[in-house]
């Protein structure tokens, strides 16, 4: 047999090692071309590798929780039909991709007898099909899950593949158990009587008073990332009021035009970036990061949009040289980035190399806050909710009163390098560009 080694591929510029959060196989099984062999995590995302070809599993040189330097080899394959044996790698690297690692535990082997009882239009645990009849392929996560559930055939096939390559993930599947069409009420029940949680935490014990819940590895990721913001930068907060009135009614005079003519629709979100991507122009030493006394100035302008995810928790896709795209490009990223965001389909890279940060919290109705850097960043912007409010209209001919769409937008920089008279110009800078929005400027 030749044996293949599964290494640790490259997960992105600074990412250089990451942890073994869930191993799916173990020595001796056969796998198939595709199949996920290991759930990774680093400090940035959660990733699989997949099985470059059919084969058997050789030798595990790691287990769950240790650490993986990238290059590292974490298991053997070993390819059927050969009769010599070398350790070459192969010159692929196995596929990765992005997943939301939930805290829940499947019983992967049932046996005999729950086989036999398992009603005749459900689907037995050996007849699974490694894909649907609409083609989508069955993560043997998600097989496991089909087994213990007893999803029928029918059910199976009309559950809706997110998963890369039309691949149907376990989330997949917990989605479709949970959705009233589904009438897998009584199933769910039975994992909570199981105290086994779906999209929500676990209770690991209680008292009279409390439930005591665990973070699950994500909320403790972004929960080590906070600290250490607030460690590192010194925090000082600005904010402005901004009249959007001009931009308001040019969306909602032109959204459907906009999407008949680019196939996207036109949210407020890529007229921000639009605007922040100019100001980081006209002040650079906003785009920085700092290295013990040096000043790093980046040439690129790649702005993140913090994006929250079904599960509660966070994520920052990144929009790359946001300053040379016009408005309907940033549209198309925006709204790649954030539904492939929300469906645990960005890539690696995809939420690396940020120079600038924007977080929305304006969409859950809020109309201020005060965010906190996004290391190594020096800035984030902070965006609340669009009122309408009664205000004082200036006119050539006198002051008069009227309706104005307003929001509030607050600058968190980091005042070790960005002073007050930078953190204010520059803030006032993108309000400026936000307030004489015209679009003249965009044909």
């Amino acid at each position: 047999m030749t044996k293949i080694d599964i290494i640790l591929p490259a997960m992105g510029e600074g990412v250089v090692e990451a942890t073994i959060i869930k191993l799916l196989v173990n020595t001796g099984d056969k796998v198939s071309e595709d199949d996920i062999l290991v759930e990774i995590a680093t400090d940035k995302v959660d990733s699989e590798i997949t099985a470059p070809e059919d084969g058997i599993i050789g030798e595990i040189l790691f287990t769950e929780d240790d650490t993986v330097k990238v290059g590292e080899t974490i298991m053997y394959l070993q390819k059927e039909g050969d009769e010599e044996t070398s350790n070459s790698t192969i010159d692929e690297i196995p596929e990765t991709k992005l997943v939301n690692t939930e805290p829940l535990e499947f019983d992967r082997h049932k046996t005999e007898e729950e086989k036999l009882d398992i009603d005749a239009t459900i689907v037995n645990a050996d007849d699974i099909p490694y894909k649907t009849e609409t083609g989508s392929f069955i993560s043997p996560l998600a097989r496991n899950i089909i087994k213990q559930e007893r999803i029928s055939l029918k059910e199976l096939n009309s559950i809706k593949a997110t998963g890369l390559n039309n691949r149907i993930t376990k989330r997949d599947i917990l989605l479709f158990l949970e959705s009233p069409e589904t009438k897998q009420q009584e199933k769910i029940i039975e994992l909570k009587k199981e105290n086994i949680t779906i999209n929500k935490p676990q209770s690991i014990s209680q008292t009279d008073d409390v439930d005591i819940i665990k973070m699950d590895r994500v909320r403790q990721l972004i929960s080590k990332h906070m600290l250490n913001s607030i460690r590192t930068s010194a925090h000082v907060m600005s904010a402005v009021e901004t009249d959007l009135t001009n931009i308001v009614n040019w969306r909602n005079r032109n959204k459907e035009k906009f999407f008949a003519l680019h196939s996207e629709k036109i949210t407020f979100t890529p007229i921000f970036i639009e605007a922040v991507a100019k100001a980081i122009k006209d002040f650079p030493m906003i785009n920085i990061s700092i290295d013990g006394e040096n000043i790093l100035m980046k040439k690129h302008i790649n702005i993140g949009m913090a994006t929250a995810l079904p599960d509660g928790n966070l994520i920052v896709p990144v929009i790359k040289d946001a300053d040379k795209q016009n408005l309907s490009g940033l549209a198309k990223n925006v709204n790649d980035l954030a539904n492939r965001a929300r469906n645990n389909k960005l890539q690696p890279d995809e939420i690396q190399g940020g120079t600038f940060t924007i977080t929305n919290y304006g969409g859950f109705d809020n109309i201020f806050g005060t965010p906190i850097i996004n290391q190594p960043e020096v800035a984030i912007l902070g965006i609340g909710a669009i009122k309408k409010q009664v205000s004082v209209i200036e006119t050539p001919t006198g002051d008069t009163i009227g309706i104005r769409n307003k929001m509030i937008m607050s600058l968190s920089y980091d005042h070790r390098a960005v002073d007050g008279a930078l953190g204010g110009m520059f803030l006032k800078r993108i309000s400026d560009y936000l307030e004489s929005f015209n679009e003249l400027d965009l044909k």
